[in-house]
């Protein structure tokens, strides 16, 4: 292991081995020799409409249905394994994947060529603009306009994102920065989750390349999101969702187009719920409370106390006849380590193994779907209607995502 990494691990990733109280002496530490990380989300609507039993047409608009469960697994060792790589993870009963679940090390394969780009010659078109905040009116300096063609030109605009923080607890466990790696899900076990599964118990990560893990959880999967919409008189759509009782904070950000003629979007908008011009990158991933509290401070995350944001109407005119909305509800980590941390500040923390598991809930709706010819009215009634009528007579599908949303609910053809 390089000085270099062994000081990213020790000083800069690994926040609870570095962290020490206010005014007290920095202990000093080994890096461990292995690295677990455990996130588990909920996810609801459109995502998971997968899930059995669900009303299609609800979970489009975000009211109710089924939620799905998912979980990724990584370990990452500084020993070589001894043979062929193998670990499993041996979860409680209440999981529902049997007895374990293997952690496969990837095989790295040669890159497969790409799709065919643009016909030489042909510059690609089409804009996308950028807005972000809160409010049934953009802010000022919105929109932020991306010529497509421009930046195939190299021609970047300035400050088209703002310089992402610093954030706390921000460690990662992957191939490249471990010797030896595994992960589930894989390409010998993908199985899904159950909708009823509890994480709440032992746990046991065991292989030939890293000491065994053991802790007990004492929490579970999130509760579900469920956010609903409604069209504002201004032209904005109303969001809100229910309060999530360990979220540590709430982002949201929607994506829409309007097509060309010949199924190439000429102009697409992004929007995110941020109060400041802050965009994807960590935020659609699991995030520390520690990170999330910076990031609330900073006004890119909303507070967990709020539970509704308008979608300015700026973005409703641009983004077509339905835009896809997703909301995170950022939530609770429990962290683990062997050996624990020594009391005595002056003694070398030398921990054989860290681990953590992350949570969040997680929901994709189409906003505005209500609005949609021939869609509206009563939930249950737009189910049965849809059940009942033979496809011959279903309206023809639109274009765009609502069409999309629409003929997965069996709402068109």
């Amino acid at each position: 292991m390089s000085k270099t990494f062994r000081w990213v691990v020790s000083c800069g990733t690994v926040a609870i081995i570095c962290a020490a109280a206010p005014g007290s002496t920095q202990q000093r530490s080994e890096p461990p020799i292995a690295r677990y990380t455990m996130d588990a989300g909920t996810t609801s609507g459109l995502a998971a409409m997968g899930a059995g039993g669900a009303n299609p047409l609800a979970m489009l608009r975000g009211g109710g249905g089924s939620a799905i469960h998912e979980l990724q697994l990584r370990l990452g060792s500084s020993r070589a394994a001894a043979g062929a790589p193998a670990a499993d993870h041996f979860m409680p009963a209440g999981a529902g994947l049997g007895k374990s679940v293997p952690l496969v090390t990837p095989v790295n394969r040669p890159a497969t060529p790409g799709e065919p780009g643009q016909p030489q010659g042909q510059l690609p078109s089409g804009k996308l603009y950028i807005y972000w905040g809160c409010g049934e009116h953009a802010g000022p300096g919105q929109p932020v306009v991306i010529d497509f063609a421009k930046l195939a030109r190299g021609q970047v605009p300035p400050n088209l994102f703002a310089a992402p923080l610093n954030l706390p607890d921000d460690w990662r466990v992957s191939q490249s920065n471990s010797t030896t790696y595994g992960d589930w899900p894989n390409s010998r076990d993908s199985k899904q989750v159950p909708g009823n599964a509890s994480l709440r118990g032992d746990h046991r990560v065991a292989g030939n390349y890293s000491p065994e893990i053991a802790f007990k959880l004492d929490r579970d999967f999130m509760p579900a999101l469920q956010p609903r919409s409604a069209p504002l008189a201004s032209g904005a759509y109303s969001v809100t969702w229910n309060g999530l009782p360990e979220a540590t904070g709430y982002y949201a950000w929607a994506m829409g187009a309007k097509d060309m003629g010949r199924g190439q979007p000429s102009e697409m908008v992004w929007w995110s719920s941020s109060a400041t011009q802050q965009f994807g990158g960590p935020l659609w991933d699991w995030l520390s409370p520690a990170a999330v509290a910076k990031l609330v401070a900073a006004k890119t995350v909303m507070p967990p106390s709020q539970t509704s944001c308008a979608v300015p109407a700026e973005v409703r005119e641009r983004g077509g006849e339905a835009l896809m909305l997703n909301l995170y509800g950022y939530g609770p980590e429990s962290d683990f380590a062997y050996p624990p941390r020594p009391a005595d500040p002056k003694v070398t923390w030398k921990p054989d193994w860290i681990a953590r598991v992350r949570f969040r809930s997680n929901a994709m709706v189409i906003l505005g779907m209500s609005d949609m010819g021939g869609f509206g009215g009563d939930e249950d009634e737009a189910q049965q209607g849809s059940e009942q009528a033979p496809q011959s007579s279903l309206p023809k599908c639109k274009g765009g995502l609502g069409g999309i949303a629409a003929r997965a609910a069996g709402l068109c053809r």
